[in-house]
């Protein structure tokens, strides 16, 4: 096994080399202010804004499902809340890899997936409420009181595709279904909150837009261009740490199917590609690349290539969990996941952080 995986791996970064740095690279050049107002009015504009925005509408068609759900249970209203989850799921991994602002703020990103949940915490809070029915957590409104891990897409989830969902077809308007109204019906509400916070003019697109003494985001350029590199470089530990590690950390190690986000409805490798895509998006449409000399640009090129790869993967992994950590061609893909993520990680933070003037031995793992 271990000459397939070098095979896979040797593929990839013998690409990746065809776009190997020159030795006598010119030094980074200086970003101006206004370089940098154009960086970030890019993320701005078109990553951020359009990514909640995108997540509002999808689970908008979110709640509209579950109250069909609800109101009709049949085998189609159950398929289409089904896929109207799995939309809403996706949308959000591709934004999620935005891990600052005011997403972070007021348990947000909480509120619209809790994970990783190591001990089952939340899971035993969600089996325990549709055990013993608590009414207040049936409205959006009161269900906000509540734990957070019983207020996401995680809680989400297990309505739809836990043990007990057959639950949601025997009548009309049942707990469970109502309990995930409520649910759907909250992410909805923490998006669109979302998306109105960024798309305030005045409001914090203004601060991020405008690095300086007046901004209550970034006081300079430096401080903006490493805040978006900072995106980039903890989307990547994170979708290596809490959607690889979390259940599989190689050939040698153990492994714990069940403890892989949306193991249930076999999302988990719709949502590490969701992650990919989102930083795929941010450096392509920030245009980060144009901050770089001449010579320094193919520092994006081998991080798209490496992102491509590992989305070309993680397409084609089995769906099933259990199964792809138990057949010896899905445990060469996963082991080629593991090992490109962490080329990943280190490209954005060395290569693309050198060349933009971060300097040698600048590391967001170091938390310099």
């Amino acid at each position: 096994m271990r000459k397939l995986i070098s095979a896979l791996a040797l593929s990839a970064l013998s690409a990746t080399g065809a776009f190997g740095q020159d030795a006598n690279l010119a030094p980074p050049k200086p970003i101006t202010l206004e370089e940098t107002k154009t960086l970030m009015a890019h993320v701005v504009d078109d990553f951020i804004r359009p990514g909640y925005r995108t997540l509002s509408t999808s689970s908008s068609r979110l709640t509209n499902a579950m109250m069909e759900l609800c109101s009709k249970p049949s085998d189609d209203t159950l398929a289409a809340a089904r896929a109207a989850f799995e939309a809403t799921a996706i949308d959000w991994a591709r934004i999620e890899v935005v891990r600052v602002g005011p997403v972070i703020e007021e348990n947000r990103f909480e509120r619209i997936l809790f994970y990783p949940d190591r001990k089952g915490t939340g899971l035993r809070q969600v089996q325990a409420l549709l055990a013993n029915p608590d009414e207040s957590a049936t409205s959006p409104v009161s269900l906000r009181d509540k734990s957070v891990a019983m207020q996401g897409l995680g809680a989400l989830e297990f309505v739809l595709y836990g043990t007990g969902s057959e639950e949601l077809l025997a009548k009309p308007d049942s707990f469970r279904c109502r309990y995930g109204l409520a649910v759907a019906g909250s992410v909805q509400r923490v998006a669109t909150e979302l998306s109105q916070i960024w798309d305030d003019p005045q409001g914090i697109q203004k601060d991020w837009k405008n690095p300086g003494p007046d901004s209550a985001a970034y006081r300079d350029q430096n401080e903006a261009v490493t805040g978006v590199l900072g995106i980039l470089v903890h989307s990547a530990e994170a979708l290596r740490d809490q959607r690889i590690e979390s259940f599989y950390k190689g050939e040698d190690n153990n492994t714990f199917a069940k403890q892989a986000l949306f193991w249930r409805s076999g999302l988990t490798f719709r949502m590490l590609t969701g992650n990919l895509m989102g930083v795929q998006a941010l450096i392509d449409r920030s245009a980060i690349r144009d901050l770089l000399n001449d010579d320094q640009r193919s520092i994006v090129s081998s991080i798209d290539f490496v992102l491509k790869s590992l989305i070309r993967v993680s397409q084609n992994m089995e769906p099933n969990v259990e199964m792809a950590v138990s057949t010896e061609a899905e445990r060469q893909k996963l082991d080629f996941l593991l090992l490109n993520t962490r080329d990943l990680i280190l490209r954005l933070n060395d290569d693309l952080g050198g060349g933009l003037g971060l300097g040698a031995g600048f590391s967001f793992s170091d938390g310099d």
